[in-house]
């Protein structure tokens, strides 16, 4: 894999606060990383460290193989961000402000029609971005982040004011960029939203990363039980004969059931489940969510301070 970003034991200190504390990591072209964590745990720090708006304290942070701090960083024409916040000139229209940043960056303005479009502001291109919604708003500085089809994407809350048709286009959009090579890194609240769009999930916690891999790889290190739901024809509570494994079914519904089990012993479960009930109408197995994981682990990191 060909690495984009790379965070070398990096600390970034303000006085005596640590918003960052020996972090390491390395973002490859073609990933869809998803950085979470709680206000205050470093994720906007490190947005700015890859940005070269701060210098690390200590440590190394490079950026398509160069120094994003230094003086010269030839690299950040490849580089798309998009604040949590956006702010633009009230007074330009929305076509106005994407050719501004599209000069700034190089990039053919002919660009900027279609990433109007795709961002739904094609009707309101020639309004003064002073009447856009806030949501609206959003959209152009999601237009000014894709300009130039960069080859590293930070996304700040990057759905933030998005309706559900317009967020299902923009992750669209961006498996698109994922699958051309564009390394996309977006920090955000919306664990759920996210829990199927990114193959990756940093978590972090007090400047600290406490979790790094794919769902899958994260389920794995937390052991978190998988919920069986069981829906029957009819009463009653179904039966297992799974041995020698306890499993005590919660009822949820008129005939519906449910059961947590250790993903070691689902299999063992369904197979007994099924075999010793001929009146199942349904089975859902659930694995646990990244709402649960990113609890787990941060519960975790807090017990063995």
């Amino acid at each position: 894999m060909t690495e984009t970003v790379k965070l070398a034991g990096v600390t970034k200190t303000y006085g005596t606060f640590n918003a960052i504390s020996d972090a390491s990591y390395v973002l490859n072209a073609g990933e869809n990383i998803a950085l979470v964590g709680h206000n205050g745990a470093g994720k906007t720090t490190m947005i700015k460290l890859m940005l070269g708006l701060i210098r690390p304290t200590e440590g190394k942070v490079l950026v398509l193989g160069e120094d994003p701090a230094a003086g010269q960083f030839a690299a950040r024409r490849r580089l798309g961000y998009l604040p949590e916040h956006v702010s633009f000139n009230m007074a330009l229209t929305g076509r106005e402000t994407l050719s501004f940043y599209a000069r700034l960056k190089s990039v053919p303005l002919k660009e900027t029609a279609d990433l109007l479009d795709h961002v739904g502001l094609s009707h309101a291109a020639d309004r003064r971005v002073g009447t856009y919604s806030k949501g609206m708003r959003q959209r152009l500085g999601l237009a000014q982040a894709l300009l130039g089809k960069p080859a590293v994407l930070l996304l700040d809350e990057p759905t933030t004011g998005l309706d559900p048709a317009l967020r299902k286009n923009f992750y669209d959009l961006l498996e698109v960029m994922r699958a051309e090579g564009t390394t996309i890194l977006m920090s955000s609240h919306a664990l759920t939203e996210l829990e199927n769009r990114v193959g990756r999930v940093i978590i972090a916690n007090r400047g600290k990363v406490i979790a790094d891999g794919s769902l899958d790889d994260l389920r794995h290190i937390a052991r978190l039980p998988v919920r069986i739901r069981v829906s029957l024809a009819g009463e009653g509570a179904p039966l297992s004969a799974a041995q020698p494994l306890q499993i005590h079914w919660q009822k949820t519904g008129f005939s519906t059931f449910e059961t947590d089990v250790l993903a070691e012993d689902k299999m063992q479960v369904l197979h007994s489940v099924i075999a010793q009930n001929h009146n199942i109408t349904d089975i859902d197995v659930m694995a646990p969510t990244l709402d649960e994981l990113y609890a787990h682990f941060l519960t975790a990191k807090e017990a063995a301070e």
